[in-house]
């Protein structure tokens, strides 16, 4: 599990092998500390993110961009929300 930023200002947040609500909560810091108008890609193991990702972007108005599954891997690209 780690944060990587690159010169792209593209945030990926590695969150497999970790389970609820661990994934959600990397990103709020993630969120948090990347500021508004960033993109943040997460990966993930746990299904449960299906549910819990999109009800975080919702309640706290960040845009989920794309959401998709690769084998056993649900991966996550959202925009944070402007100020």
């Amino acid at each position: 599990m780690a944060i990587e930023s690159s010169m792209s200002e593209l945030i990926k947040l590695d969150t497999k092998g970790l389970t609820c609500p661990e994934p959600v909560m990397m990103l709020h810091n993630a969120v948090r500390d990347a500021g508004a108008n960033a993109q943040i890609e997460v990966v993930a193991t746990d299904p449960s993110t299906e549910r819990d990702i999109p009800k975080f972007c919702n309640f706290l108005g960040h845009s989920l961009d794309k959401a998709w599954q690769e084998g056993e891997l649900y991966y996550y690209l959202l925009t944070t929300k402007g100020e």
